[in-house]
């Protein structure tokens, strides 16, 4: 079926024909009904905004959306993954009286000796795939949050995120 969403009506046919499956998608991920549908209310969203996003050339509206839809729930999962590390550790560092392990001073150096040449590894890094790694990394953004803040395509985050990372390994592999 092709669809024209700037036709009257193609957007409420779309929503009444499609809603149930990207619910069924982002449920299939998050296993959270109200997640869930904020997910879809943020796809449907997204297709009213940006309707010319979707070329029906490339395939059809319900796997389009769909997979819109297990994007974004993929990325509220590991947001709830991120704060839920965030938290442990948290606990872990409220509740411990005792040194740690790696509070010892040999741990201690080695892991300064680490920052510092990963900080000198990233240097040598354009500055478009360095923002995008320091976000995601360090800042615990997710590509759909860093294209976002730096006003870049959802794309262009992930091949930056992606190309850094590619290029840091190769760095280390070099000096290993």
């Amino acid at each position: 079926m092709t669809t024209d969403l700037s036709e009257p009506g193609a957007y409420s046919r779309a929503f009444d024909d499609h809603h149930r499956k990207v619910y069924a998608a982002a449920y299939g991920v998050l296993g959270d009904a109200t997640l869930a549908q904020d997910v879809v209310q943020d796809v449907f969203l997204r297709l009213w905004r940006r309707p010319q996003a979707f070329d029906p050339s490339r395939g059809d509206l319900g796997a389009y959306l769909r997979l819109m839809g297990r994007s974004r729930a993929l990325d509220l999962w590991r947001e709830t993954q991120v704060r839920g590390r965030a938290a442990d550790r948290l606990k872990l560092v409220g509740g411990q009286e005792e040194a740690r392990p790696e509070e010892q001073p040999e741990v201690v150096a080695d892991r300064a000796q680490d920052s510092d040449e990963v900080r000198e590894a990233l240097g040598k890094l354009p500055q478009t795939q360095r923002e995008a790694l320091v976000l995601a990394y360090w800042g615990g953004l997710t590509a759909d949050q860093i294209a976002q803040r730096v006003h870049i395509p959802l794309g262009t985050a992930k091949s930056r995120i992606r190309l850094g990372l590619a290029r840091l390994r190769d760095e280390f592999a070099v000096a290993v």
